[in-house]
């Protein structure tokens, strides 16, 4: 794909993320676009650590949610087959907060993981806000403890995309001159 096409696809996965925090599904076929964008940027710059580490990142994504579900569904059940007891609704609270905890530590691992791939593609694209975006995701995704960090990963999703429209296209060489023509 050309350069155009993965600026395109990767503003609008981008944008696609950001709107996800709002409506999940938009934002996983958001990720999607980002992804292939970024594997086409990996070509395009003959760099594989922009895809590679931005698969890393999603995988620690999905991780983290499977984990945190699986706990919390335990913690639920645990709860229900303990029957009405104090020690239930204490075994659903230490799983809830042993899910939260699980799933931060990968949300975690994977921004920064997308930090990386951001700063690759800043460096060869030379779109410096591909940088601030990486910053900003992972501040976000520590910040999650507190709701400002979810805030400031729409953001920085926000500047992803426009680090992609920015992304500047590379002029073609010129022709070499043409020497003078020799004198009659």
């Amino acid at each position: 794909m050309s350069l155009e096409s993965n600026r395109t696809l990767g503003g609008i996965g981008a944008i696609l993320v950001a709107v996800g925090s709002i409506v999940p599904i938009i934002g996983i076929v958001g990720i999607i676009l980002v992804l292939i964008a970024l594997k086409g940027l990996a070509e395009y710059y003959n760099e594989n650590s922009i895809f590679q580490n931005a698969l890393y990142g999603i995988i620690f994504y999905i991780i983290a949610v499977i984990v945190a579900a699986f706990v919390l569904i335990g913690a639920f059940f645990g709860g229900i087959l303990a029957g009405p007891s104090m020690g239930s609704v204490l075994a659903f609270a230490g799983g809830v907060i042993i899910a939260a905890v699980v799933m931060f530590i990968f949300y975690v691992l994977g921004a920064l993981y997308f930090k990386r791939s951001f700063n690759v593609v800043s460096a060869k694209s030379g779109e410096n806000m591909f940088n601030t975006a990486g910053l900003l995701l992972l501040v976000g995704a520590i910040l999650t403890i507190i709701i400002i960090g979810l805030i400031l990963m729409l953001v920085a999703w926000i500047l992803v995309a426009i680090g992609f429209f920015s992304i500047k296209s590379a002029q073609p060489p010129s022709p070499p001159a043409q020497p003078p023509p020799p004198p009659p």
